[in-house]
């Protein structure tokens, strides 16, 4: 059985990217993108809202760092993690 594991996603930059490079020299760039969505409900118009927090890495990190900036209309595509953690409590 195969599985795909793919997102597609596009909107609007939320804010500035914010670019770093770790300890072995691999480039890192973290930004989030909103999607909103419009419906009816009650006969009056709503939207929802949906923010994404992508990160890229090496050369693609590189590029969103170069030409991106809040406000930016962008495509992404790549595969979807959902990380989690627990803290110290």
């Amino acid at each position: 059985m195969a599985y795909l594991n793919q997102a597609q996603i596009i909107g609007n930059l939320g804010r500035d990217p914010e670019s770093k490079v770790t300890t072995t020299g691999t480039s890192v760039c973290k930004f989030s993108v909103a999607t909103t969505r419009k419906f009816s409900k009650d006969n009056e118009q709503k939207e929802m809202t949906t923010w994404h927090n992508i990160t890229a890495f090496g050369k693609l990190a590189d590029i969103c760092t170069m030409y991106l900036k809040k406000g930016s209309m962008v495509y992404i595509s790549g595969e979807m993690r959902q990380d989690q953690w627990d803290d110290e409590n």
